[in-house]
């Protein structure tokens, strides 16, 4: 595993260092007047004038050079260090870390989901090939995967919230609050895990050793946990690693629509107030998420499949 998670490594290294670039590079390229920007996140777009805008630039030297400014935030990354909010005044750091539990309750809560959902579900069609759960999955899961979250977001706010009351809306606090916006998040996930799963038990249940295991006089249930259970993780696990670019994507929708107070929700207000430390410094988490989750991903996987130690 010293190989793996060495690459995982620099990875995290080349990944923090693209996305400070990218984020500056970018935030500096969008149009409007920052300086007037970052004041109306202050004090409100009613109480801003080119005045106070001027001030505002000033203060924080919005004048320098891009090189200069850009340089300063990676000598502070270096240091560990993500700088001060441009509107808040507060560090960086201390607002990430309340948004990101946020973020991670609503994370866990979909993929958990997630998994309840599709794996079993395509684990069945797989011992079913061609049968009605086959074909009805396959239409749900591209179906589901094809339709942006937000569009998911909303069939759900009218069906569960609004048509029949059982959920509220929007918010947070409780579990009902989470299992909203978390549904949205699980279902595209589990639209691809159940594809994945079911081509899984399909090879499984077609492959030499699982017939052998039949042959022994295993009941079906005691080949499946012996032999099938395991092979299908496997490769569910890893694919579901590909898939944590969509769950990230969607944290940022997801927060957004349904005003859940997380890492995304803040990204997005952070874009609109021309924040550039609170823009680098959630993008860069986001970044370094992905990379982690990968890692754990593969680690279970060394776990789960002994070929893998062997190697």
């Amino acid at each position: 595993m010293i190989p793996v998670l060495s690459y995982r490594l620099m990875q995290a290294v080349l990944v923090a260092l693209m996305v400070g670039v990218l984020t500056f590079i970018l935030t500096h390229a969008l149009p409007g007047d920052m300086a007037f920007r970052i004041a109306a996140g202050r004090y409100g777009y009613d109480y801003v004038n080119a005045a106070a805008a001027a001030a505002v630039g000033a203060e924080l030297g919005l004048g320098l050079p891009a090189w200069q400014a850009l340089g300063y935030w990676l000598w502070d990354l270096l240091r560990l260090d993500l700088g001060q909010s441009l509107v808040s005044g507060e560090a960086v750091v201390d607002e990430l870390r309340h948004q990101l539990g946020h973020s991670l309750q609503l994370a866990v809560a979909a993929v958990g989901l997630s998994m309840l959902l599709g794996p079993p579900i395509g684990i069945l069609a797989g011992l079913h090939p061609g049968g009605r759960i086959d074909r009805l999955t396959l239409l749900l899961a591209t179906v589901l995967r094809a339709l942006p979250q937000f569009v998911i977001g909303i069939l759900l706010v009218m069906l569960l919230a609004v048509q029949l009351g059982w959920l509220p809306a929007a918010g947070h606090g409780t579990a009902a609050h989470t299992l909203l916006p978390a549904l949205t998040l699980a279902l595209g996930l589990a639209a691809v895990a159940c594809r994945v799963s079911r081509n899984a038990m399909q090879d499984v249940a077609g492959s030499a050793f699982y017939a052998f295991g039949r042959t022994k006089g295993l009941s079906e249930r005691r080949v499946f946990s012996r032999h099938g259970l395991r092979n299908v993780a496997v490769p569910v696990l890893a694919h579901q690693a590909m898939q944590l670019v969509y769950l990230i994507e969607g944290v940022v929708v997801v927060e957004t629509l349904f005003a859940w107070p997380g890492i995304g929700h803040a990204l997005v207000h952070a874009i609109v107030a021309r924040d550039v430390p609170m823009i680098q410094g959630t993008a860069l988490v986001l970044g370094l998420m992905f990379v982690l989750m990968n890692a754990l991903v593969d680690l279970l996987c060394h776990r789960i499949d002994p070929r893998r130690r062997e190697a």
